[in-house]
């Protein structure tokens, strides 16, 4: 089964140099130190489509310490304070993501995320003082009430109901024609990974799911979430859709999952692309994981 999307990195993140301001010191000033190019938060790629890295005097905003590759020092920047902040995802980032190296992915997710984060957490959500990044860049202090905040991820399980040898799938507006993938939704406060699976499952298809089987997780940039991939065993088969969650959602077998994942013509919807848990998902399905 193939890697999702966004894992397999070699980030050292090297935690004790967050803690000991001589060793981001020494970092810092380290003749190898790179940083990351962003335009915003989109990655710059070369000619043979790796991540571009500059010196740490191009950074417009504090540097964020992301930690070693290869024993050299990688660094981000975060947004100027008081630069206004956009995290949306644009046309030109999705157009990028199939050519990633996976190293390179799993590094711009970190990277990424960590942008995004101190860019949307400026103020204490304690006080709602200013806050001043500190740990190199993994966290923010509040001067006023001294609360600590820290980069969080979102916990979303992604799943697939199987009854026999059929699948369900759905599909929200906004996709690409013809495209189909797994439910999906946020995990709620005081709930397991498997309540969560069946209760998404229920709300957003009508369909009842008993057993749950983990197959795989990924972090997903956009902004921070992990995605958590699982198979469930469908009760029933009656589809009675939530029309705010999903535009349709249908019964696929594994030939016909076989023959999207290959992008055949004869394929009667189109899946995932590779670098989404959702095609990691349907493979371990049809592979009989």
């Amino acid at each position: 089964m193939r890697a999702p999307g966004f894992t397999g990195g070699t980030l050292d993140r090297a935690d004790r140099v967050r803690h000991e301001p001589e060793l981001l010191r020494a970092a810092e000033t380290d003749a190898r130190a790179r940083l990351l190019v962003l335009h915003g938060l989109d990655p710059e790629l070369d000619a043979d489509d790796r991540l571009v890295w500059t010196g740490l005097d191009a950074a417009r905003g504090e540097r964020l310490f992301l930690g070693y590759v290869d024993g050299i020092p990688r660094f981000t920047a975060a947004p100027p304070h008081g630069q206004p902040f956009s995290g949306a995802r644009s046309p030109a980032l999705f157009a990028m993501l199939d050519r990633f190296h996976a190293e390179d992915a799993a590094l711009y997710a970190a990277a990424r995320a960590l942008v995004d984060w101190h860019g949307r957490h400026g103020y204490c959500a304690v006080c709602a003082t200013p806050t001043a990044s500190f740990r190199a860049g993994w966290g923010r202090q509040c001067p006023n009430c001294h609360a600590e905040h820290f980069p969080r991820v979102d916990p979303v399980v992604i799943m697939l109901a199987e009854h026999g040898d059929k699948v369900l799938l759905g599909r929200q507006p906004p996709w690409p024609q013809g495209r189909y993938s797994a439910l999906a939704g946020f995990l709620e406060v005081g709930e397991s990974i498997e309540e969560a699976v069946r209760r998404e499952t229920l709300e957003e298809s009508g369909i009842r799911v008993g057993a749950v089987r983990y197959v795989a997780s990924q972090p997903w940039p956009f902004p921070s979430s992990l995605m958590i991939a699982c198979i469930g065993e469908a009760e029933n088969e009656d589809i009675a859709i939530d029309v705010h969650e999903l535009e349709d959602a249908r019964w696929f077998t594994r030939d016909e999952v076989r023959l999207a994942l290959a992008r055949d013509p004869a394929a009667p919807f189109g899946a995932a692309p590779p670098y989404a848990i959702a095609h990691t998902l349907l493979t371990a399905w049809v592979e009989g994981g």
